[in-house]
């Protein structure tokens, strides 16, 4: 579905001298791009690949963040985002519980920018929203096989792998002079350590470019291992019984969305409802091709045991810019039922379209908060809905009540002087149907970023082409930004009766958008200056109440 704003709200925000003369206010930021290139050290990347800080056969680094570094810079650093105490962060892994803490890694590299190449960093946590670093658990460059890239860890609780009941295997992507090979690591002390495998590769590239990013899966209904390989356009189906030799079964191929990396592989009960139990299949793509960026597409269909079929064509999991490399989990402890009526979920809150020319200079990346999806039926085809992970209320403050009424040309909220804050608002459908309604985050007097709702296209949208990257009309020509960063964002979320019930997590460097199940992701990078918001709005949208909460810090 095409993301490009509708004529209707656009000119809306041209109606608005508030924000358009903000945007020519913006001073522009000067970005170390010169520093950051030069540690970028790539091979040539095609359409949709990940030109991350990975595959270089730079020197070790025995340097792990200390925990508790405090922000430094414009007060960019994340107040409940995780994200790295220094360098550079990009894909998650997906979590495993075991005694009761959920362990978490991340792809991490301490050399950034000056050498690549990434290993797992560990964090664990008891409520996925509260984080302690662990250190890295397993280090790049050690076996001779290359740096440590994207894969799965799981809990082998049988011992199919040889290495004792309850070990966790990690199955990953390692790369050494272009080829990339699928590597095992071994853990015996829950997943704070790893040894690599002695006969590793335990998968040899066969000649294919792009092989990587293995999803493991537990396939109880056919007593098997299964693993989806990222191979270009094409995801690999594999099945093994001891995580260690692997069989081709089958393929999906979809062309049109670049290369496709991290895939995922889960099923799901639309509406709850075992009968409907239905297989779904997501991978990080690109679309470009749609008026999209990249993003976590996904299909749902059937699975036999070797091979997918998906019942319709891709949905996309969230309408932004920065929501890539995204897992998705279960929790162990609860029924079946319940396990299979909803899922976590996290993504890198970045876009490698200009992830290294952003402001922060200590620290490069973050994670998003943690949503709950679900498989809800859909207009002919089941639709996966997020929500904020009800472990986020930990967070919230004393919320300041918004009363209801007209928006007209502007009504300030209360937001702390932190910069991270909730604003939920209830907005009442117009009369004829029309309008919208705008939450202007402003700093230093300037609208650097806008989100809001367009009754009449039925789409929520993020505008953030007045903030420090973007840089306003006088940017210097020919950034990275230009398009991708300046580009507004939106996505289609019809709630059903007259109220539309919006939810924005802003933090110092990002807002995530929540309305009718549909999320918008985006980073905002404020210019220097107070923070503060206003309600504003055109077509005789009406606010029924609201409130702003404040969210406490994590670090």
């Amino acid at each position: 579905m095409p993301s490009t704003l509708p004529g209707t709200f656009l000119a809306a925000l041209r109606r608005r001298p508030i924000l358009w003369s903000a945007v020519a206010a913006v001073a522009v930021l000067a970005l170390a791009v010169s520093l950051v290139l030069a540690g970028s050290g790539q091979e040539d990347q095609q359409e949709g690949a990940r030109p991350g800080p990975a595959g270089s056969s730079a020197a070790p680094s025995e340097t792990a963040p200390s925990e508790g570094t405090p922000a430094q810079g414009p007060g960019y650093r994340p107040a409940y985002h995780l994200s790295p105490d220094q360098r550079w962060m990009n894909d998650p892994q997906r979590p495993f519980l075991l005694d009761g803490v959920w362990h978490y890694y991340y792809l991490y590299n301490a050399d950034y920018p000056e050498g690549n190449g990434t290993e797992w960093f560990h964090a664990t946590s008891t409520d996925l929203v509260h984080w302690k670093n662990e250190g890295v658990a397993i280090q790049k460059f050690r076996n001779g096989l290359g740096d440590i890239e994207t894969g799965s860890a799981v809990v082998d609780t049988e011992g199919t792998a040889g290495f004792g009941k309850g070990a966790v295997i990690a199955v990953l992507t390692q790369q050494h002079d272009g080829v990339q090979r699928q590597s095992l690591f071994y853990s015996t002390d829950k997943g704070y350590s790893f040894q690599s495998y002695g006969q590793n590769p335990v998968m040899e590239n066969p000649g294919a470019e792009d092989w990587r990013d293995p999803r493991i899966v537990r396939d109880d209904a056919n007593n098997q291992w299964l693993m989806l390989l990222a191979e270009g356009s094409k995801i690999g189906f594999y099945t093994s019984r001891d995580l260690k030799q692997w069989t081709y079964v089958s393929g999906f191929r979809q062309d049109g969305l670049g290369i496709l990396e991290c895939p995922d592989f889960f099923q799901m009960d639309v509406d709850g409802d075992s009968a409907k139990r239905t297989w779904v299949l997501a991978a990080s793509a690109n679309g470009s091709s749609e008026g999209r960026t990249t993003g976590l597409a996904y299909w749902t269909g059937s699975f036999d045991g070797k091979a997918f079929t998906p019942e319709g064509g891709h949905q996309w999991l969230d309408g932004g810019a920065d929501f890539y490399a995204a897992v998705t989990w279960d929790d162990p402890r609860l029924p079946d039922v319940q396990r299979k009526a909803s899922r976590h979920a996290i993504g890198w809150m970045n876009n490698w379209a200009y992830a290294r020319q952003l402001p922060p200079t200590d620290w490069h990346g973050a994670a998003s908060v943690v949503r709950d999806i679900r498989l809800e039926s859909g207009s002919g085809r089941p639709v996966l809905a997020s929500s904020p992970t009800t472990a986020l209320t930990s967070l919230e403050g004393e919320p300041a009540h918004v009363p209801g009424g007209g928006l007209g040309d502007g009504r300030a909220l209360p937001v702390p002087d932190s910069g991270a804050f909730k604003a939920d608002v209830e907005l009442e459908r117009p009369a004829g149907g029309t309008g919208d309604a705008r939450l202007l985050l402003q700093s230093g007097g300037t609208t650097y970023a806008t989100v809001g709702y367009d009754f009449a296209s039925g789409r929520a949208f993020v505008v953030r082409d007045g903030d420090a990257v973007a840089g306003g009309k006088d940017r210097p020509a020919g950034s990275a930004a230009d398009d991708a960063y300046r580009a507004a964002r939106s996505v289609e979320a019809r709630p059903a009766g007259d109220i539309v019930r919006l939810t924005v997590f802003v933090d110092r460097s990002s807002v995530e958008v929540f309305v009718a199940g549909q999320t918008v992701t985006s980073l905002v990078f404020p210019p220097a200056g107070h923070r503060e918001a206003r309600l504003a709005g055109d077509g005789g949208v009406q606010l029924k109440g609201g409130t702003v909460t404040p969210l406490a810090g994590i670090r």
